[in-house]
């Protein structure tokens, strides 16, 4: 059986959708709640560079916390290590949910992304 670890938020519909779809697909997962157990700032930059996917891609720019920062006009200035700085001390500026299974990295929840690499 495959296992992952899926970082989420319980709440989010989003979140839901994706952990629905790995329970469906037999995908075993390890679950962590992404607000109050973010991943570190190692994780994160691991994450990035696996994903292949830009560090802002990693920012819930739906999110309250962002809005409040007003990430959209900073996030330019920022360096990357500024960036995941950022995401790993605020689990809501993350988007989610986050599925690894060590090797490979997905973002949000996309039903053929999943389908593709996590459908087995």
């Amino acid at each position: 059986m495959r296992k992952v670890t899926i970082y989420q938020y319980p709440k989010c519909g989003t979140s839901r959708k994706a952990v629905k779809w790995l329970q469906e697909h037999d995908v075993e997962m390890d679950s962590i709640p992404i607000v109050e157990s973010p991943p570190s700032a190692e994780q994160l930059a691991e994450f990035v560079r696996k994903s292949g996917l830009d560090i802002k891609k990693f920012f819930n720019t739906s999110g309250e916390v962002y809005k409040e920062m007003n990430l959209k006009d900073r996030l330019p200035e920022l360096s990357d290590e500024q960036k995941i700085g950022l995401l790993a001390a605020n689990g809501k500026l993350i988007k989610r949910p986050i599925v690894t299974d060590g090797n490979r990295v997905t973002v949000g929840f996309n039903e053929e992304q999943f389908e593709e690499i996590w459908g087995g």
